[in-house]
């Protein structure tokens, strides 16, 4: 028996678009004598093939309109495909979309059987395990409420609940757990992780980076309905980050830099030369793709934060940092009126807006006395990064008294970013390097 539970080969998947809605009919009406006249065909995917194992974890990311939850929808056979061969081996749960498979005048409890058994299981069964079902999905009394009243959160938490409990050979998920509070998501995810443990496929669109580096065996990088790149989810991830923030006219460029990147053992690049020696040096560098989206901004009071960025201790200006290394992050007040009792701060946040760790230049009783206005200020803020690989972002603040105590003079959110490379040489687990000193010892 083979041990694939997912074969995907010479996947095509193309769509008939029509500019107005009678188009369709007079394709139809026309036959093969109209051609294309009426119809515009866009290809969502093109030669995909894929094999997943079983009981493997495989993540797959993509910029949007990539064409990944096409393919998930054809996995799971609420899509044809128009060329090609999808074997499944097993049943299979998915969460493609939010709400699929429930029906909005139903309550969540009788969704709870209409889904159960679009998911295979008989009506005993879904009664058998309703208990369960409801205490993880915890919704209280909505259980019994139209779920046409229900939030994103409780559709997903209701949706996933009777996924999981289906027991699947295969679970497959698409984003929809991002709609979820926190608590929740960590919650799925340690589920997810049970069932992966005994031994079923998993397979999920994730644009988390840091979920798909700890969950997957592997991950698969699609753009424009195409695989680019197969292989060790760390390498995957930073592939897909460099195409995600590279400018629009240099997208080509990459992607056919991450065709010509030669696999070792898989996907996973050497780092090791003879001996265990590093066979590249790391060096930071910038990435004039790195670019935040639409910084936020606040109202300005007689400050004004100009030119934020990372500089290395030799003032070159980077935005991909090597782990370990002494870096400033930089940035100017111009003055445009009198103010006391300045200060100045900042914040590092990841993709999600957690806060990473932040200062400020002193503590509100040794702020600078008096700025006059005209005056410039150059701001730094010196750190060893001992962050995760991964993309994180910069605030930047300016603090004052013009007369009603102390308060944001320019508050600039995600002004900056910077990418924190993966060296392969981190043991540690987290955002954080704490500067543990692990060892293990025979006990006597």
């Amino acid at each position: 028996m083979s041990s694939d539970a997912i074969r995907v080969q010479g996947l095509y998947k193309t769509f008939s678009i029509y500019r107005k809605p009678h188009h369709r009919m007079l394709q139809m009406l026309s036959g093969k004598r109209a051609g294309e006249r009426w119809v515009e065909r866009f290809p969502a995917l093109k030669d995909i093939n894929l094999t997943v194992g079983r009981g493997e974890t495989v993540g797959i990311v993509g910029r949007n309109g990539s064409g990944k939850s096409t393919l998930l929808q054809i996995i799971c056979g609420t899509l044809s495909a128009t060329a090609g061969e999808v074997d499944v081996k097993g049943r299979i749960a998915a969460l493609l979309e939010l709400g699929a498979g429930f029906n909005p005048e139903f309550t969540g409890r009788e969704n709870v059987y209409l889904y159960g058994t679009v998911l295979g299981l008989t009506r005993a069964q879904v009664h058998q395990r309703l208990g369960s079902i409801l205490e993880f999905a915890d919704i209280g009394d909505f259980i019994d409420q139209p779920i046409k009243t229900y939030s994103s959160g409780m559709y997903v938490r209701l949706a996933f609940s009777v996924a999981i409990h289906v027991e699947p050979d295969i679970l497959v998920v698409d984003e929809a757990l991002s709609v979820g509070d926190e608590a929740f998501q960590r919650k799925c995810f340690g589920r997810i992780e049970s069932i992966k443990a005994a031994g079923a496929t998993v397979l999920f669109v994730s644009h988390s980076a840091t979920t798909v580096v700890d969950l997957c065996d592997r991950a698969v990088l699609i753009d424009a309905g195409e695989i680019l790149a197969i292989g060790e989810p760390k390498r995957i991830v930073t592939q897909y980050q460099k195409m995600l923030y590279a400018p629009r006219d240099r997208i080509g460029e990459i992607k056919a830099e991450i065709r010509a990147e030669p696999l070792v053992d898989g996907g996973a690049p050497s780092i090791e030369g003879p001996a265990g020696e590093p066979a590249f040096h790391f060096l930071p560098h910038w990435d004039p793709g790195l670019v935040p989206p639409d910084p936020l901004g606040y109202e300005q009071k007689g400050a004004s934060i100009r030119d934020p960025a990372v500089h290395t201790v030799d003032g070159e200006r980077v935005n991909v940092l090597v782990p370990g290394e002494t870096y400033e992050y930089r940035y100017r007040v111009m003055f445009d009126r009198d103010v006391r009792f300045v200060r100045f701060g900042m914040m590092i946040r990841t993709t999600t807006g957690a806060e990473i760790g932040g200062t400020a230049t002193s503590n509100t009783h040794d702020a600078i006395a008096r700025v006059p206005a005209g005056h410039d200020y150059q701001v730094s803020f010196k750190f060893r990064c001992t962050l995760a690989p991964g993309v994180y972002f910069l605030n930047a603040g300016a603090l004052g008294d013009i007369g009603m105590g102390e308060e944001f003079l320019d508050r600039r959110m995600d002004v900056a970013m910077f990418r924190v490379m993966h060296t392969g040489q981190r043991l540690v687990t987290g955002f954080v390097d704490l500067d543990f000193a692990a060892r293990a010892e025979l006990s006597p």
